[in-house]
């Protein structure tokens, strides 16, 4: 998507450790004209899907994930971080290893919002080793749900998930695909 690799060009901050910083207009502050044009190319990428609901995991992906709904005309679902006490009953769970924070999340989704009538499309802001979205995945399982796609905004191609996703099978539809980034010279190659 050409609207949104410009805007990695010109506002991403290439860091050590394979860490493109975005959070100017992706995951901190939010640019709600781009997470529209995001919104359409997710519809158009899934338009022959019988999606009925968008499930993403906090924080980051419930800005895209929100957005994406309305072109769909879907609730959003949330996997949670944290256990809260305002979320009762039984839940389903995942632990997943955040590539950027170092660290592992148990994730959670009430089974109030998860069935096996459910046909979902997984939204996020990145995919890298994939850690996140088999978690994700792993939750849709235990509900008996249906996976119809995988839309990310950001792929880092150098990295393994997008590609042990599609071997596994997934429709994966990522609007911009990283190949390559040097931290030295802030220079970002994008996969055509």
């Amino acid at each position: 998507m050409e609207i949104l690799e410009k805007r990695i060009q010109q506002d991403g901050l290439v860091k050590k450790g394979n860490v493109l910083k975005v959070d100017n207009f992706l995951n901190h502050q939010m640019d709600i004209q781009l997470f529209n044009e995001m919104g359409k190319e997710f519809k158009r990428l899934f338009a022959d899907k019988p999606i009925n609901k968008i499930l993403t995991i906090e924080s980051s992906g419930i800005g895209i994930a929100c957005v994406v709904a309305q072109y769909f005309d879907v609730p959003v679902v949330f996997a949670k971080k944290t256990q809260s006490i305002n979320l009762d009953g039984e839940v389903y769970s995942s632990k997943i290893e955040s590539f950027t924070h170092k660290r592992v999340y148990d994730v959670i989704v009430s089974r109030k919002y998860l069935g096996p009538e459910d046909h979902i499309l997984i939204i996020d802001d990145f995919l890298a080793n994939g850690c996140a979205v088999n978690g994700l995945i792993e939750i849709i399982e235990h509900a008996g749900a249906t996976i119809e796609g995988i839309g990310i905004a950001i792929e880092k191609g150098q990295q393994i998930g997008g590609k042990l996703l599609r071997e596994k099978g997934y429709q994966v539809e990522s609007l911009a695909i990283i190949d390559a980034m040097d931290d030295e010279t802030g220079e970002i190659t994008f996969r055509h």
